[in-house]
């Protein structure tokens, strides 16, 4: 398939269809590093949001940060420009998502404080470089359901449709090989959790430096590997996830999971689209990790606009609260979160028909400096607001990367919540795991994993 239409600037949106294929002229590449960021973000600023100036691309004079380090704060001594609560969130309404509405409706103490807006993302120059080349070779395949000929950087700086406003985000920088520890909670309303504790790690084959093109890739996006290790009733659950760069060939996402009260590994079929997601205590979707993961084909996606809305971006305090401080009945807490004006491209997906999927339409919010989705809006097969997800960023200026800090997932018919991803009190992300082999990518080495 070839595109053929293009958005001629970054502020004009459609709900283009796929049949829109063509490279990106040479006057709209130029743009990249111009009037657009290097990733095509509007550099300009836009009332309380400051010009794109390079972002936060090496450690900042003002923190003292050592390799292996949590990430000191930048923006510590930033005052709280103003709250929103229930009394006052018709005067944001223009700049709330649907999901933060319904969240101070449901909990009357539920807030955002709004911080100064800093355009902090930055990544590093191949990236930079690579996203140029990709405008101008990058293509969608399986109508929308994979990508072709670019690699490395983000696949569509200059998006066509929502498909590759989603592609940006799931192929978007994150390193080439990391490890961590986190942990997840799902919360009763009153407040009560287990923590599960998850050792993760993923190769990134997307971002192989050795790599030239999608097709050097064997259909394979990332490796990655789960192993819970704590509460002691789940340690030992290991998955293993070959994800597929085009879920229309080979049979798409594979999966397989090791399970030690059966000491065997299993293909895991389940471990995709709506089945609940590992970990989650049924609070969320495999799908929903990380905003969104997997496959875009049983969805029809449209671009509804772009413009400046409140987002969680640059959560350095959130990321260093302690769980018991940070984890609170009905929602986490808001005064560790920081909150900016920023812009957003805002689009959604409809269930197609004859397809199913516990969401029948799901709402996107991706902040325009990473790509990356920030706030969404999940709703059931009534077209009631079920759920709503909400992935705080920072910069992770070492790297650099623009990361997540932590993800909620909150169910408003339950009342109850699931915070994932925390890194609170665990040791900080390797972006640099070069001791990671593909030969452990296997389903055997996970048996290995698992076994105690």
């Amino acid at each position: 398939m070839k595109r053929t239409t293009l958005l001629v600037s970054a502020l004009v949106f459609g709900a283009l269809g796929t049949s829109a294929l063509a490279a990106v002229p040479d006057a709209q590449v130029n743009r990249l590093g111009n009037d657009l960021t290097p990733i095509g973000a509007e550099k300009a600023g836009e009332g309380d949001i400051p010009a794109w100036t390079g972002g936060l691309s090496t450690v900042p004079s003002n923190v003292t940060y050592k390799p292996g380090d949590r990430l000191p704060d930048p923006f510590a001594s930033d005052p709280i420009k103003y709250t929103i609560t229930s009394a006052n969130a018709a005067q944001y309404a223009n700049v709330l998502t649907d999901g933060h509405k319904a969240l101070m409706k449901a909990y009357p103490d539920y807030k955002l404080n709004v911080y100064p807006s800093r355009r902090s993302c930055a990544y590093p120059d191949r990236v930079y470089a690579a996203t140029k080349t990709n405008a101008q070779i990058g293509e969608l395949t399986g109508g929308g359901s994979g990508v072709s000929k670019a690699i490395m950087g983000f696949p569509f700086p200059i998006p066509n449709n929502a498909y590759e406003i989603m592609w940006n985000h799931t192929l978007r920088y994150r390193s080439f090989k990391l490890t961590r520890q986190f942990a997840a909670a799902p919360v009763t309303r009153g407040g009560d959790y287990t923590l599960n504790i998850v050792q993760d790690e993923a190769i990134l084959q997307w971002s192989d430096p050795s790599k030239k093109a999608a097709e050097d890739l064997n259909n394979i996006s990332l490796y990655y590997i789960a192993n819970t290790i704590a509460p002691a009733r789940e340690a030992g659950n290991v998955i293993l996830v070959y994800e597929a760069l085009n879920a229309t060939l080979n049979g798409g996402r594979q999966a397989w999971q090791y399970s030690p009260g059966t000491r065997r590994v299993r293909r895991a079929p389940n471990i995709s689209y709506d089945n609940p997601g590992t970990n989650s205590d049924g609070l969320s979707t495999s799908d929903a990790f990380d905003g969104y993961n997997g496959a875009l084909d049983r969805y029809d996606w449209s671009v509804i606009d772009k413009k400046p809305m409140i987002i969680p971006v640059n959560n350095y305090k959130a990321e260093s609260t302690k769980y018991k401080d940070y984890v609170k009945p009905l929602h986490l807490n808001q005064d560790a979160i920081r909150y900016e004006l920023q812009r957003t491209w805002n689009f959604e997906a409809k269930l197609r028909p004859n397809t199913r999927h516990v969401y029948a339409r799901r709402v996107y919010h991706n902040h325009e400096d990473a790509w990356e989705v920030s706030v969404a809006e999940l709703y059931d097969g009534r077209g009631q607001l079920w759920r709503v997800q909400e992935v705080q960023e920072l910069q992770r200026y070492q790297v650099p990367l623009c990361g997540t800090a932590t993800e909620a997932v909150y169910d408003l018919q339950s009342g109850r919540y699931l915070a994932l991803g925390m890194q609170n009190e665990e040791p900080p992300v390797n972006y640099a795991a070069d001791e990671l082999d593909p030969s452990r990518y296997t389903p055997n080495a996970i048996r290995q994993l698992g076994v105690r």
